[in-house]
């Protein structure tokens, strides 16, 4: 699942898997993706496709996708205004939507992060989560709970299963997902640094043969560890295909690693003849998993549907104004920050992304638009058009600096254009001629340092920007991300 899909969780209806994962700050919330074969998927919308839930302002995390009964689930956990983190609750009647948000569940003083449900031998519903003492310097307790069959409400009597008491496991233990299998319950989960280019996050699992314990930690835990592909690697959901056994999780690439984001790994396991899951082929090379022929994608967009394509996301607090009219994006300017965002995940860490501005110099006073790559609306490095200039820029957190700067070209059309390698080091040229022939700014003659882009939990995204009074408009003809092996 390439491309920024951290804490992906899978179910299957029919001849359907369905799965989603997290969106953090970035909207629209939590995607729906869809496969016949759990390798190749589809974006086909999103749980929250156009306004968060109301109750909730920020880091939307580990959804878990369930279905039962007809109905289809998603257990999330989002940041409560003026308050903490809670584990929440919508549903559908079919797995595309539309959502209807029941609200949090449980909100702990220190947060409530992770949910997902799990029936006990004796069929009574449970919410398993965690309770997020790590964010304080307290352990973090896995608890189960007892739920209506509404999902509105936790009932009964809350029961710790385990805790962080192993040396791999750091100062957490989080995102449990469990099956049930032969005599035991098995609870898959992450142990210790999630993120960043610091990560150590690992897999373990334990057992019991009841829910509610006492629960068994494996003596070779963790299962799954970094390998020379794959970094990192925790937080995902058991699921079976032609009686074979897999868990999808995410992992960082060792190329791009945290610019790229956590990108979503199957890997496969069998169980041994003491009834533990044994993940195969730990120590080779290249495993867990190779990249798919996603990796290698061309996205174009020409703006010619009625609807952005769902793969463009934008800052989940600050949506932009934005209308496609003629095959025209047409992106009202924000006065803030880095402006009007509309970005795309990244698939690789070398890329090329480009645009065409259309009348860049009919752009009213004050106003600059372009393309950029986008950690989030602090932190950005762009090239835009304004003002009779043509500059690239730099914003870091929150601090704005002109990197290289050049006269406006007399242009209808001005193509713009960005380079990444490595994920971090972003390079720009124009043309006037529909690309032809490219320019690079004089006065900025080597690649532009943008690791200080992606934030602890996400990816950059390469994409367009408008910075101005809110009266006005930049024009984009089209948009082309080219990823590169």
């Amino acid at each position: 699942m390439p491309g920024d899909y951290p804490d992906p969780s899978v179910d299957k209806l029919g001849d359907n898997f369905w799965a989603t994962a997290t969106t953090s700050n970035w909207g629209p919330i939590f995607p729906l993706l869809k496969s016949k074969n759990l390798t190749e998927w589809e974006l086909v919308g999103h749980v929250f496709p156009d306004k968060m839930p109301a109750w909730a302002d920020y880091y939307f995390w580990a959804p878990e996708i369930s279905f039962e009964k007809g109905k289809t689930y998603i257990y999330y956990t989002a940041h409560k205004r003026g308050g903490n983190l809670c584990v929440a609750v919508a549903s559908a009647d079919k797995p595309e939507g539309p959502y209807t948000d029941h609200g949090p569940l449980i909100g702990q003083e220190v947060g409530s992060i992770d949910g997902f449900p799990m029936r006990d031998e004796n069929s009574r519903l449970y919410l398993i989560w965690k309770e997020d003492g790590n964010s304080v310097g307290k352990p973090t307790p896995i608890w189960a709970q007892p739920m209506n069959e509404e999902r509105t409400a936790l009932v009964g009597e809350r029961v710790e299963l385990f805790r962080n008491d192993k040396p791999w496991e750091g100062n957490l233990v989080e995102g449990v997902a469990m099956v049930r299998h032969n005599d035991y319950y098995y609870a898959f989960y992450a142990g210790n640094g999630c993120c960043g280019g610091a990560c150590t996050y690992g897999t373990g699992v334990a057992r019991s043969r009841k829910l509610t314990g006492p629960w068994e930690k494996y003596e070779k835990n963790p299962v799954i560890l970094s390998n020379e592909t794959w970094k990192c690697p925790g937080h995902g959901t058991v699921v079976q295909r032609n009686g074979q056994w897999f868990l999808l999780h995410h992992a960082y690439s060792a190329r791009g690693h945290e610019y790229v984001g956590r990108q979503g790994v199957l890997t496969e396991f069998r169980w041994n003849a003491e009834g533990w899951p044994e993940f195969i082929n730990q120590s080779t090379p290249g495993t867990p998993g190779v990249p798919t022929a996603l990796s290698r994608k061309t996205v174009t967009e020409d703006f010619k549907g009625k609807e952005l394509q769902p793969s463009w996301q934008w800052p989940v607090e600050e949506k932009p104004a934005f209308a496609l009219r003629d095959g025209k994006l047409m992106l009202t300017a924000r006065p803030d920050k880095s402006g009007a965002m509309l970005g795309h995940q990244i698939y690789t860490p070398d890329f090329t992304a480009t645009t065409t501005l259309l009348e860049p110099g009919t752009l009213p006073t004050g106003t600059a638009a372009g393309i950029a790559a986008l950690g989030d609306p602090d932190n950005t490095i762009a090239l835009t058009a304004g003002d009779g200039k043509l500059r690239v820029w730099q914003l870091e957190k929150g601090k704005r600096k002109v990197l290289g700067e050049t006269a406006l070209p007399t242009a209808k059309a001005l193509t713009l254009r960005m380079n990444a390698q490595d994920g971090k080091q972003y390079s720009f040229q124009y043309s006037t001629d529909g690309g032809k022939a490219w320019q690079s700014l004089p006065s900025l003659t080597a690649p532009v340092n943008g690791g200080y882009l992606p934030p602890w939990d996400r990816g950059v995204r390469a994409g367009v920007l408008a910075l101005g009074p809110a009266a006005a408009t930049a024009t984009f003809d089209d948009f082309v991300l080219d990823s590169k092996p």
